[in-house]
């Protein structure tokens, strides 16, 4: 078998570009069902409403994020942080376990460029060395059309993204008036929409896998968050070297499994050698591993020459084990998922702050109650109005009015000033505690603590 030459980086545009060979194999067919279930999510989690919210918004603007009926208002930006510490100790921990199969598998803009916008290359421009033949022949009609249907695609695709990305923002409702409703109504939005679309146009056309190689800072934590007993796609060096090309009727049993035929790199979409051992560049796609796999098979030798494998499996022949970083970092991702659960539980719909009023301690009426006076505000974080009493928990206590509305606007606010009395009996401290309620169709819904000064 003759070495395959590799197809060499082409400068274009000021950069040299990338031609990676279309990739193919089982790995492949599974990364691409994952793209498929994930695309699918992304594009209809900010249309599909449950309880009257999309299921997925992240309003920074309102400060309002809604998870899968789940209102965070302001007032819960602590879970919302908190959410996102979640998220980035699972990836933590994800990477120390698997190393960056996050980037390979999961991450949006591989999956963009790799499932989409890569594809739709292959389907119009044919594979790699048609890509770099087609690039450096004059400007024919046959260039023309494909190069321009291709960027036609490419801007169709981008302005998907772009309206699917505001929607997430701004929400799916207000996303639907920009594009029903004269421009004049919305030039913001409008302006928006085909910002964000030149944007991922450019990501995706040009910059492409600059943004995993360079501007994502992800790769450069492998170093840190990497060890021996990480899984990572990585050559067994010990079995394929020393590489040799392979030669009819000339088997050399000295020479390692490799044949240096060059599939490996030519596969790889951020233009590396997998067999120069862990790169930061490496996102850990598989298609290098199932490149090896089909010559492997031609050439009857045991596949997963590049592979799943640890470091310490390839050093020192060690079966995989998890060890004391993943357990810390799972212990740790446990711990606070545990309190975030925990603080879902006890979230309630309807928030109440009480504060006495500044600058009067209490009063003395001539019956011998006393009475302090109090501001309240309730938050209503459901999409639903809330019809409500006020009372105190204390069945004894009086409480009088000064404002009192009585129903709470969807995810609004309202305030209420009130007297709250007590008789001499009642009282038996200087400072005591008091609570109240929130009632609405028969329930108590939320509930609130402060303090009443009195003369014992």
């Amino acid at each position: 078998m003759k070495p395959i030459q590799k197809v060499k980086q082409v400068k274009k545009w000021g950069r040299e570009f990338l031609y990676p060979k279309k990739p193919s194999g089982k790995l492949y067919t599974y990364r691409k069902w994952v793209s498929y279930v994930l695309l699918a999510c992304l594009f209809s989690f900010p249309f599909v409403k449950y309880n009257d919210e999309q299921l997925v918004l992240l309003n920074f603007i309102e400060r309002k994020f809604v998870f899968f009926g789940l209102i965070f208002t302001p007032q819960d930006f602590y879970l919302f942080a908190l959410a996102m510490l979640i998220m980035l100790i699972f990836i933590v921990c994800f990477t120390v376990v698997l190393g960056r199969l996050w980037c390979g598998w999961v991450c949006p803009q591989t999956i963009f460029m790799e499932m989409v916008f890569r594809r739709i290359e292959y389907w119009i421009e044919g594979d790699a060395n048609q890509q770099k033949k087609l690039d450096a022949q004059n400007w024919t009609r046959e260039k023309i059309l494909k190069k321009g249907f291709k960027h036609f695609l490419f801007l169709c695709i981008s302005f998907t993204i772009a309206n699917t990305f505001l929607a997430y923002l701004i929400g799916s409702d207000i996303l639907y008036k920009i594009i029903t409703e004269p421009v004049s109504l919305h030039i913001s939005g409008f302006l928006s929409i085909w910002l964000f679309t030149f944007i991922f146009y450019g990501v995706f056309a040009y910059v492409r896998e600059v943004v995993c190689t360079v501007i994502c800072p992800y790769g450069r934590l492998q170093g840190v968050l990497l060890d021996n007993q990480s899984l990572i796609v990585v050559y067994n060096e010990k079995r394929g070297e020393p590489r040799a090309y392979l030669q009819k009727n000339n088997i050399d049993l000295t020479k390692g499994d490799c044949i240096d035929c060059g599939l490996c790199v030519q596969v790889c979409p951020t233009g590396i050698d997998i067999r120069q051992g862990t790169q930061l560049e490496c996102v850990n796609c598989t298609a290098c591993i199932d490149s090896c796999n089909e010559v492997m098979l031609k050439i009857n030798k045991p596949a997963n020459l590049i592979g799943f494998y640890t470091q310490d499996f390839i050093q020192k022949q060690k079966p995989y084990k998890l060890g004391i970083k993943a357990y810390g970092y799972a212990a740790v991702l446990f711990v606070v998922m545990l309190v975030f659960f925990s603080l879902i539980y006890k979230r309630q719909d309807v928030q109440t702050t009480v504060l006495r009023a500044s600058g009067i301690l209490y009063q003395t009426h001539e019956d011998g109650t006393v009475s302090n006076l109090y501001n309240a505000e309730l938050i209503n974080k459901t999409n639903k109005a809330i019809k409500f009493k006020f009372r105190s928990a204390n069945s004894k206590d009086e409480i009088k009015f000064i404002q009192a509305p009585e129903t709470l606007a969807k995810e609004g606010t309202t305030h209420l000033t009130f007297f709250l009395t007590k008789k001499p009996e009642n009282i038996d401290a200087y400072k005591s505690d008091v609570e109240f309620e929130i009632v609405a169709d028969g329930k108590v819904i939320s509930t609130a603590k402060t303090s009443f000064f009195s003369q014992p």
